[in-house]
């Protein structure tokens, strides 16, 4: 059971409340940023285009209504921000994260692209939008770094119109017991390895495979997000069960929690 001043989210080693993790992970990121991309691919092996590919596919007729108002928290250098600018067309889309050295490397890739993306740097427990105001929330990789999953939940459905779609793309346990100990020898063996060489922080890729095994299944992000309210709750596993995709609506007016 929590205590008082456990996080219900993400707990760094050697941190014991929500602040210290929040700047653990804030100060990780920072680290980590001039390097996140090309990590990301190398680790990934380019699966991660993939994945952020098929996010936008299941949410493309969300990004094809005129006008449709986007917002991609978590952005972190941008990938899936612009993958969701470049299919909707004439949605306007927004990016925010709370680590301001990932926003300046995702500055960087909308000025390449002349693109229309809105960046801005905000937690997102405390997201500066008003309610009801979003038709679709996207977040990649991001959400398990949240120091409270609950709250975090709570608060992108507070953001959403009713009807308007919440969309988790995060990294998961995979259902298949051989896949799942490959998955965890290659998570915990040679992803800091590699990672910490790279980077300069073995920390920070130590932290990342460790908070993918405190994480909640599928089964029970999906449990976490009918509890904070969405409904319509649905999930695919992608490559083998590494990773999971979750989509969830907000209440239309009229429907009961």
């Amino acid at each position: 059971m929590l205590t008082h001043s456990e996080p219900p989210g993400t707990k760094p080693a050697g941190v014991e409340t929500e602040r210290q993790a929040s700047a653990w992970v804030r100060g990780m990121f920072g680290r980590i940023a001039p390097r996140y991309d090309l990590l990301n691919h190398l680790l990934s092996m380019n699966i991660d285009r993939y994945w952020r590919a098929r996010t936008v596919s299941r949410v493309a007729h969300i990004l094809a209504r005129p006008g449709a108002q986007v917002l991609d928290v978590c952005c972190g250098t941008g990938d899936l921000m612009l993958a969701l600018e470049a299919r909707g067309k004439s949605a306007r889309v927004l990016g925010s994260d709370f680590c301001h050295p990932m926003l300046i490397a995702a500055r960087r890739k909308t000025t390449e692209r002349n693109s229309r993306a809105e960046l801005f740097e905000a937690d997102a427990l405390q997201l500066p939008i008003a309610s009801g105001s979003l038709d679709l929330v996207t977040t990649a990789f991001g959400f398990r770094n949240l120091t409270n999953y609950r709250g975090g939940l709570i608060e992108l459905r507070r953001i959403l119109k009713p009807g308007g779609t919440l969309a988790i793309l995060e990294f998961s346990t995979p259902p298949n017991a051989l896949m799942a100990e490959l998955y965890g020898f290659y998570s915990h063996a040679i992803l800091p390895a590699i990672g910490g060489m790279i980077s300069g922080s073995k920390d920070a890729y130590t932290y990342l495979p460790e908070s993918v095994r405190k994480f909640p299944d599928a089964d029970g992000l999906a449990d976490q997000m009918r509890d904070a309210g969405f409904v319509n709750v649905r999930f695919e596993r992608l490559t083998a069960g590494i990773v999971a995709l979750h989509l969830g609506d907000a209440l239309h007016l009229g429907d009961r929690s």
